[in-house]
This record gives C-alpha cells, structure tokens and sequence, in this order.
C-alpha cells in the first residue's frame, strides 16, 4: 500500500486505498452468508426461542459493525476500502475538469465532505495523531499558473480548513504553501496579479478570503450525539434492563441521557454560532491588478495581491482583512485581539532590509499587519514609485482565510469543540480492568445456567449480557464531562477562558510553573531612576538638570513612542524616561526639552528593536547635523564602542543586582547627507564605532500580588522557575524576591578563555561548570543560565543534563523559550507556562498549561444585577474618568460596531440609547451559562498565544487554574473509584445472588438510580478551597493507593451483603425461587435491596474527597443534605415506619431482631471502609514526581542516537 510521510503538525501521513463495490464489502457479504447459515442450519436444530436468540447476536453484531464504521476510521477503512498501490488518475472524460477519491484521514471526528468517489478509484489515509478521517482527495485540471501554456493537473485535499497538495516531483503530499518564506527583494519587486488568467488560478488555488464553515442544525448536532459509542452503549442497555421489565428504571435513564446529550448539542451549537460571527472584514480595499488600481472588498484578497491598507479617513478603526508585510509606510496597529498585548505595536515597512534576506513570520513580526488586528493610525510613505490612491500604506498580503493569525485561531476555537473528558485513556483502561471481573461472574452464571437444561437459554444469555454491561454505568460520560464542565465555568466567571478543555485536568498535575518577568511577575509601570555618565565617578545622577545635553537627546528620542489620537502611546519605559528627563514629545516627531535654549531633536528614521539583536537605534537632526542615537543591551553596545570607558562592565552589573533594569546609551556623529541618503542607511552602518553617553537606570517594581501567589505555588509542591529576556543579575534580584530563588545563586559565564564557570552575583564564589556535576551544585544552590549558553549546551549535548536543574533563565530569545519547556517535558515534568502573550508564544504552546495574561480586569460574571446598578449608581457621582489609550485598547474585544460608535464623540440620541441598552441586555442574555455546559469562548477572550487566556493584570489566574485542575483530577478519581465499587457489587448480585433467585424490583432499582445520579452531580459541583495545599493529588487512577481502596472496601461491602442475606434465609420458609421467574417481593429480596442502598451511601461519603483540594461534605451543602435524605430513606424503609411506602417499594416487613443488626452491621460496614480509606490515603499521598529517572533514560536515548 502506498504511504506519504507528510510529517506535518497536523498530520503525519496519507495511506492510500481505493473503495470496494458495494457487494464486496465486508460488512455486506460476511454478514449475508451468515444470515444464510443461520436459516439453513441454526433453525432445523434448535427451537424457535433459541433459534431467535442467534439471531439477535447475529443482529446486533451486523448494527455494530455498521455503527463501527461510523465510530472508527480504520474499521470503516478495512472494511469498506481495499489498499491502492499508487496515486493513478481515473478515467473521465476529456471536457471534465474535476475528478475526485476517497481519502482516509486519521481524525477522531467526521468532517462534511464535498462530492463522492466513484467506485475503484484511488484513495488516500491521512495519519495524524491516534485518530483517523475519512476525506476527499480532489484533482483539478485548471490552466498552469506559469508561462507555459497548456494545463497542469493538481491533486488535493481539505483537511481542517488546510489544503494538502501532490507533488509529483517529491512524490509526497505538502501542506499549500503562501508566500511566506521568500527574499524580501520577492515582495518589494511584487506588481501582483499582472492578468485576470492568473487571478483565476490564484482563486482556485487558495480560494476566498473568508472563514467558511456550514451552519449545524440542532437536528444534525443530536444525530452527531446519539451515534456516539458511549450513547449507543447506554441505549442499548437501557434496551436490555427493559427486556428484564424494568420500565421505570430504563425510561429514567434514557431521559437523564436525551437530556445530556440535548445540553451537549445546544451548547455545540451556541458554540459554533457565535464562531460564524466573526467574519473578515468586508471593507472595499485598493488593491493593484492587471496594471491598476481597482477597489475590491477584503473578502476578495489573494496571496500575492498588492494593497493599499490604513486607517479610514472617516477616522473609524479597521480590522485588516487578511497578513500582509508593509512594503511602504509605518503603522500603528493593537494587536490585542490575538495576543492580549494592550500596547499598540508599531509596524515599519521592509525598506532597508537585505534582498536576499529570507522573510521569517516569527522574526519578522515587526513588518507584518496581522489579520483581525486594528490600524490605530498610519504614515504612507510618498518616497516610492507605487503611490496609493488612498494614501494608504503599501503592502503585500501574505495569507488568507483560515491561514491567517485570526484563522488559526479560530480553528482552535472551532475544532476543540468537542465533548471534553477528563484523562479518556485511563477511562478505558479502567473499564477494562472492571470488565475482567465482570466477564468471570458473566461466566459463572453461563456456566451455572448451562447445567440446567430446563433454563430459558434466552433468560440465561439476558443476565450474562447485563452483567457485562454493568461495567459501564449510564452516568459515566455525563459525569466525566461536567467534572470539566464545571472547571470551564468556573473559569470563565473569573476572566479565564480555555480554548483547549483537555488541558484541565494537566493543570491539576502540574509539577514546575515557569513565569516570564517583565510584564508578568513585575508591573508595566516602570520608574526612570537616573543615569551613571562614567565621566567623573560610578554614581547615578537623578537630577536631569545635571544631565549631560547629549545623554538627555538620547533618552528624548531613542524610543518607539507614536501618538495615536492625540495621546502619546507606546512603551512604558519609554514614556518614563522622557518625564524622567523634563523633555516632551510631540505629534511631529520632535524630542523639545522643557527648559529654554535648547535645539529640538528630530527624528529621521527608526531602527526598532529586534529581540535577536537586543537593541535599537534612531537616526536624529539636530541643528542641521545627523546623529545616530542606539539603546540596548550592555553587554550588546559594549562590543561596538569606539572606546570602552572604565568601570563600564562593574557599573552596568552593580545595578543590575539591586533588580534595575539598565540600558547602554550611545551615540555618533554622522556626515553631511540629503535626507533621504539619511533614511536609507544600513543598519549595521549607523550602530557601529559608537561613543558611549550613559547607562539609563529603571527600576521595574513588583506587581503587588506576584511574592504572594508564587510563594503559595511554592507551598503547594511546585517548583518556580523564571524564564526571561532580561539581563541575568536583574532577573536573579527579582527572582529572589518573588521566591523562586532561596539559595545562593550561581552564574553560568563565559570566561576570557571562551570556557565557562559558575559565578555568583557578586563575582565572589566562582566554581567550574561540568555537565555532569550541575546536578550536585543544584542541591546547594540556584542556578541561573544566560541565553548565550544555550548554543554551548547544544553543541556539547548537554542541555537534557543541565536545563532541567536551573532555575532562572535570563537574555533567552523566544525560541530558547521554547527550548526551555519542551527539556522539562522531555524529562517528565507537566510544565506551566505563564506570560504575556506576545514574546512568549512558543514557550505558551508547548507547555501542557500556557496562560497567556491579557492586561484588563477580569469581568465578575457572578455579581447581581443589584450589584452592577449600586456599583454603576456610585460611579455616577464621582467625577467622569477620563478616556485612557488602554479602554480604546480594549475595544478590540468587542465588535467592529461598537468600536466604531465608541470612537465618535457625537453625543448618542435618546432613541440610540434605548437601542444600544437593549442590544446590551440581548448580548447578556445570549451570554449566559446555563451552568451544565461549558461556556462558549468566543474570539475576543481567547489569544493565539496560549490554551488559557487570562483578562487579569497580576499572575493570580494560575492559582485558579490549577485550583480547578486539581479539583477536575480529583474529582473524576473519586468518580472512578465509587463507580468501580459499584460496578463490582452490581456484579455480584447479578451473578451469584441471582441464581439464588435474589432480584430488585423496578421500582427499587428506579429510586436507587435516582439517589446514585443525584450523588454524582453533587460531587462534580464541589468548589475547590481557595488556598493550595502542599499535598498533591495522585495524578493517575491506575496507582497502589486506588486498587487497595477499591479491594479493600468492595470485601467488606461484600461481607456485609453476604451476612445480611444469610441472615434473612433463616427467617425465611423452604422455598424454591427460579431465576428466570418474574420479581415477587420475599425478605431476602427486601434486605439485598437496603443493604445494597446502605452500601451506595457509605461509597459515596467515603470517597469523596473534601480537604485539601475540595470543600468538605459539610460544605458541600447539596450533597450533604442528598447524603442526609439518603440515611433518613433508608433508616425509614428499615424501621418499616410508613407501609404504605413499602408496600409501593415491594418490600416486606424486617423480623424485629433484625432490624437493630442490620443498623449495627451497616454503621461497623462504613467504619471499616472510612478507617480503611483513611489509612491509605495517609500511607499513599499524592507526590512530586520523580523526574530524574525520565532524565536518565532521555539522556541514553540521546547517547544510542550518536553512536
């Protein structure tokens, strides 16, 4: 069989296959030829009732392998397709230009499929993950894209909103490529689409610019629901209790089921409605075609295409359409919407920039407008031949539709809304390990009922298959799904949204939690210190009058800052220094001081900051002079000073260890020049042979909560690790304030010989780096690496041994961020990452939980209307807070509309108003929960960066996460054991209990299943306690401490049961009771049942785990009280207080000694099973991992690979 290794993210590979003729099919022919065998031979030989019964199990065995088709892509595959050796073209005729085949894509869910395969035409599995889809593989013959006439023949297909195309030349699938990854000399010499032939190929080739998906219907989401195999599962059970006339009980469950899965696919279709929203701006765009200039909407963009892009005269903000990297002009644009950074970032066009230079998305950042993001303001540039019409900015647009940064997202968004479960392979397992002791008590009323010939064989296979299916009780999907559900909530009411439910119950297993610094674990607000000149001595200047003229220039005009509707916006360090210095910066681009007689500083041109070369630069007039003014890095400035003065090296590390944040400032002198030889220089040219002017100090404060909630993940069994951009002495100072650091630190360095060593802060312990000693340095003290060393670590194979010991990362690029947290999953950690968002976006997506932090206050969805009047009535007798950059920030979350509205100042008529209240209260409406179902994220909450996105200014949302990852982890194993425990009882009474002619009435069974599912939806709705303890939860159900709970429990559960029935034949007359005989009420009938009913509370109050993850019993108020009305039930049905109610519940009257025993039996029953779990859980608690053994084996794994 033909296999592409397409080695993608998304998919791995295709396998091909060519579809069977109907007839041959294996779920066809099989299947009638058994048919045929049964009538033939089954039918002569047995009776009638028996003959039915074969051909039931033949029956059900053809709708299951029917269903399984439906359920698994592989069996639909092997059944319905036969292996294709090679990717050939079916025969059609010569006027068709489409052709399509079947394809098998390894996907857990059915995606629509456009067109049908013929029969015997090739056909194609796509591999990716552990799960399969089936999918069309499409062929085009559309006119060649290239200069050669003729036509070219193109083979595809969609898989996730992403096309995958044949390459006959590599022989291989790849996924449709965009022109990303050209020379930037591609772009700037891009004219776009020179002729309509071409425009058609492109449309074909990457299709429209826009989010398409069909609408589901609610009827079609149900049908989706109802074939699911836990559903049909629970079905068919219900099928089997009611072939045993247990009516009541099997409607109860099928209306708890319909209910469920009804919720499910509402809350899927709230879902994915609210995603069919949000749709490309349809704005009319200049684009230049075929020589011209034509206005075509933004839904109508191609890859390719030459545009004119900016803000609307009107003034209005605009989402751009689609990527594109600006050629021409600057923009200021908030990116919010998918980072969740609130400051507006300044996008410069590519001019300048190497021809040969290879273009980099990730690198690049600074050139490229993202789509859904929001032009706040641009600057054309009139300098180049291609003028806008418009007088927009030039660009080039680099990606549409699904591929863009917004469609990425959304197709998070779309796909993760499936059904969420908590640990679904371990679930299986379990359920396995169940079936083991099911199949033996399966196995012995098979054999016990084969003895006696007179046994219905019908009755006899009844009870075997009831038996077996007891293993999986109709409430365990529902109760898996809320035990997450519930978390998603809770959640969302504290401002934190998941785009990935399946991470929850990782929050609960996290080991180590890693935090950016700046912006993260320390406050945006930064405060300018003052400067050290190094002219006459090492001490910091704060009065910015004794500033050398020369220094202050530099601080007033190296900078990014951009004013955007007449406020000054930008980085706060930036905007600190200029107050600091007493100078103001103006619309116009000019630095001015305060004070009088000096020149003002105008800014030429803009070098910006780019994190690889950790610095930026800005060519200035002055008095008709040129300068070049450069911040950055110490230690970067340093190797590109003319003269380097002294003490440089000790000043610049002297402040760095009292935790501020140091910039080198420096200048130089450039010749006479026209202005525009003045924008064009190489970069290279204006920072090089520099004169140092000062060391800029800033003191970066502590976010107020930060120590706190880092020193409660540190009581809590979680190591701390700092992971920032920032120099390694300021991160260590602040690493030790917030309690990662607790120990002496130790530097690694470079020495002056190129080797490295271990040196502290303050140069005075130094001790020499090996591999394979950092292990034992780690146990006195705390390391910390600089991104510098990461090339050593990874030319010498060492970054396994070494990155998982170390403490603070400091100077690391983004993707040594990533580095960072793919090593600790290497050795077995469950990583946390947490920052914000923009330079930590790879380090976010490899972590098992990335929180990206969004810097607004989280909305309490919790809080009265009352509430929100008293607080908005309060607010209206203080004076009116003036209008911040940040809240015109934040109208990115909300739609195109109301951005709009909130950016005119024409006051709103009374009619407006009253429309725009009631818009408001409808949004609300449509927002709320209706606490079963998940809530629905919607694209303003969510950020690309990250799983969870958090609308908190403080790292306080990774205790609530982890607070309900650990409630999720310890709930569903709670809900485990209790539904193993009973699962086994429920065994056992079917089995041996039943062949003695022991059987619940439908009534009994109805009210147990109502107690049983009250229990569990109680139990999912514990709120976990607010503070973290130092025990961990037992991250996996398969460990010592669940098995001997659940042996040691379901013993004296069995004892029990055993005792008080053996006790009640004694009351009971010589009577023979056939199995298959219908129910009759009888005394060992009636004490099974409330043994059975006293067994089912006492499992439930002894495994529900309270303190110290969740509320305790008494403050889970719900369960308490069901807990309650369970004990007084059964105490009353024991005492036989009201007839009436035992004679409806069938059940006969206790002989007078009996009553007080089997009272007794039950309170020594729940004592024994309380002390037992007690015991265990004091001699099994939850514990660190033991990593290092993962390490060991990574780092052999490692050693094989290069021998």
């Amino acid at each position: 069989m033909a296999r592409f290794e397409v080695g993608g993210k998304s998919v791995e590979g295709v396998d091909l296959l060519r579809r069977r003729h109907w007839a041959s099919r294996l779920d066809f022919w099989p299947f009638l030829a058994l048919y045929a065998l049964w009538l033939v031979v089954v039918v002569p030989a047995l009776d009638f009732t028996d003959a039915l019964v074969v051909l039931g199990a033949l029956s059900a065995s053809h709708v299951l392998a029917f269903l399984f088709t439906a359920w698994s892509v592989d069996f639909r595959a092997f059944v319905g397709y036969s292996k294709a050796r090679h990717l050939s073209t079916p025969q059609f005729p010569q006027s068709s230009h489409r052709y399509v085949w079947r394809a098998l894509v390894s996907r857990a869910k059915q995606l629509p499929l456009g067109g049908g395969a013929g029969e015997g035409y090739p056909c194609g599995q796509l591999v990716q993950g552990n799960a399969s889809e089936v999918l069309g593989i499409e062929g085009d013959r559309a006119p060649a894209y290239t200069e050669n006439s003729g036509e070219t023949e193109e083979i595809y297909f969609d898989f996730r909103k992403q096309r995958f195309i044949y390459s006959s030349q590599e022989d291989n699938f790849f996924k449709l490529r965009y022109p990303t990854k050209e020379p930037f000399e591609h772009y700037i010499k891009g004219t776009g689409y020179g002729t309509e032939a071409k425009i058609n190929t492109a449309v074909d080739k990457w299709g429209r610019n826009i989010f398409e998906y069909p609408q589901p219907t609610f009827q079609k989401l149900m049908k989706e629901q109802c074939m699911e195999p836990f559903f049909v599962f629970q079905v068919f059970c219900v099928g089997l209790w009611c072939l045993d006339e247990y009516w009541y009980y099997s409607l109860f469950t099928l209306f708890m089921l319909f209910l469920f899965e009804s919720t499910m696919a509402k809350n899927r279709l709230k879902t994915l409605t609210e995603l069919r929203r949000v749709k490309v701006d349809n704005q009319i765009v200049a684009t230049y075609r075929c020589g011209k200039w034509v206005r075509i909407p933004g839904t109508e963009l191609l890859p390719g295409d030459i545009v004119s892009i900016g803000r609307s005269v009107s003034g209005e903000d605009r989402s751009v359409p689609a990527d594109m990297l600006l050629l021409a002009g600057s923009a200021i644009v908030n990116e919010a919407i998918l980072t969740g950074e609130s400051t507006p970032q300044w996008k410069v066009s590519v001019a300048g920039r190497g021809p040969e230079e290879t273009l980099s998305v990730k690198r690049d950042k600074n050139h490229i407008l993202f789509g859904g993001t929001k032009i706040l303001q641009h600057t054309p540039d009139k300098s180049i031949n291609l003028r806008a019409p418009d007088g927009g900015c030039i660009a080039f647009v680099l990606r549409t539709g699904f591929e863009t940064s917004q469609g990425k997202l959304m197709r998070t968004i779309l796909f993760s809304t499936e059904r969420v479960t908590a640990n679904s392979k371990e679930s299986g397992l379990f359920i396995l390990f169940l079936l083991f002791f099911a199949v033996i008590a399966s196995g012995y009323v098979l054999v016990k009922g084969l003895e006696d010939p007179t046994r219905s064989r019908y009755k006899l296979f009844l009870s075997c298959s009831l038996i077996l299916t007891s293993v999986i009780p109709p409430e365990l999907p529902m109760e898996l799904s809320i035990a997450v559900n519930t978390s998603l909530i809770a959640l969302a009411r504290r401002g934190i949204f998941c785009t990935e439910p399946f991470r929850i119950p990782f929050a609960g297993k996290v080991d180590i939690c890693c935090f950016d610094k700046t912006g993260t674990l320390t406050s945006d607000d930064m405060e300018f210190q003052g400067v050290v000149s190094l002219e006459d001595d090492e001490e910091l200047i704060t009065d910015a009058n004794k500033l050398p003229l020369r220094t202050q220039e530099v601080l007033s005009s190296c900078h990014a800052l951009v004013f955007v509707d007449n406020k000054l916006v930008g980085d706060p360090l930036e905007k600190a220094a200029i107050k600091g210095i007493d100078w103001i910066y103006t619309s116009d681009e000019k630095a001015i001081s305060k004070k009088s007689g000096g020149q003002p500083v105008k800014i030429v041109h803009r070098y910006h900051f780019a994190s690889h070369l950790k610095r930026m630069s800005v060519v200035v007039s002055i008095h008709e002079k040129y300068y070049a003014f450069i911040k950055g890095a110490p230690e970067t400035i340093q190797e590109r000073l003319v003269d380097l003065p002294a003490g440089y090296v000790e000043t610049y590390k002297k402040y760095t260890r009292q935790g501020s944040r140091v910039l080198a400032l420096a200048y130089k002198l450039l010749p006479d020049m026209p202005v525009n030889e003045a924008r064009s220089l190489e970069r290279d040219q204006v920072e090089s042979d520099l004169t140092f002017a000062g060391f800029a100090v800033f003191n970066c404060p502590i976010r107020s909560d930060s120590g706190a909630v880092l020193q409660e993940l540190e009581q809590s069994s979680h190591d701390l690790v700092m992971i920032t951009g920032d120099q390694a002495l300021t991160a260590c100072h602040v690493a030790g304030q917030v309690h990662i650091c607790s120990k002496p630190v130790l530097i690694l360095t470079r020495t002056k010989t190129g080797g490295f060593e271990w040196v502290s802060p303050d140069e005075t312990d130094r001790a020499p780096y090996s591999a394979e000693e950092v292990a034992a340095v780690s146990e006195s003290h705390d390391l910390c690496i600089s991104g510098d060393c990461f090339e050593m670590l990874q030319r010498t194979d060492a970054v396994i041994q070494v990155i998982p010991y170390v403490k603070v990362f400091a100077r690391v690029a983004p993707e040594q961020k990533e580095l960072v947290l793919t090593t600790f999953k290497t050795v077995g950690r469950v990583t946390l990452m947490c920052g914000d968002g923009t330079n930590d976006v790879g380090a976010l997506k490899q972590a098992h939980v990335g929180i990206a932090l969004l810097n607004a206050e989280p909305v309490q969805k919790s809080d009265s209307k009352s509430q929100a009047s008293k607080s908005e009535n309060k607010q209206g007798k203080l004076k009116k807070p003036k209008p911040s950059q940040e809240g015109s920030s934040s109208q990115l979350t909300q739609p195109a509309n109301s951005s709009a509205r909130a950016s005119s100042s024409r006051p709103l008529t009374a009619a407006e108003r009253q429309r725009e209240r009631l818009q408001k209260m409808m949004d609300e409406m449509n927002e709320e929960s209706d606490g079963r179902s998940a809530p629905i994220v919607k694209l303003g909450d969510a950020s690309m960066a990250s799983p969870f996105t958090a609308k908190h200014a403080s790292v306080a949302p990774t205790l609530d996460i982890i607070r309900q990852g650990r409630s999720t982890l310890v709930t569903t194993l709670q809900m485990f054991k209790i539904l193993g425990l009973n699962c086994l009882a429920t065994a056992y009474v079917l089995s041996v209990m039943y062949l003695d002619g022991v059987k619940l009435g439908d009534v009994q069974a109805t009210i147990s299943g109502v107690f049983t599912a009250a229990f569990f939806l109680f139990i999912s709705h514990a709120r976990p306690l607010q503070t973290l303890s130092a025990e961990r939860p037992h991250p996996n159900i398969f460990c010592a401490y669940v098995f001997l709970s659940i042996l040691g429990q379901f013993a004296m559960h069995l004892f029990f049961l055993i005792s008080a029935v053996n006790e009640a034949t004694k009351y009971m007359p010589e009577e023979c009771i056939e199995p298959d005989s219908e129910f009759h009420p009888n005394l060992v009938n009636t004490v099974s049942y409330m043994v059975n009913m006293m067994i089912q509370v006492a499992t439930f109050a002894v495994n529900y785990m309270g303190h110290p993850f969740n509320q305790s019993i008494t403050e889970n108020k719900p369960f308490k009280y069901a807990l309650y009305a369970a004990v007084a039930f059964f105490t009353v049905i024991t005492s036989d207080m009201f007839r009436d109610l035992n004679d409806y519940m069938k059940l006969e009257p206790l002989p007078e000694g009996m009553r007080g025993k089997l009272m007794l039996w039950a309170i020594l029953m729940f004592c024994g099973c309380y002390g037992w779990e007690r015991i265990l859980r004091w001699a099994f608690p939850g514990k660190m991992p033991a990593w290092e053994k993962r390490q060991k084996q990574a780092i052999a794994n490692l050693e094989k690979k290069h021998e």
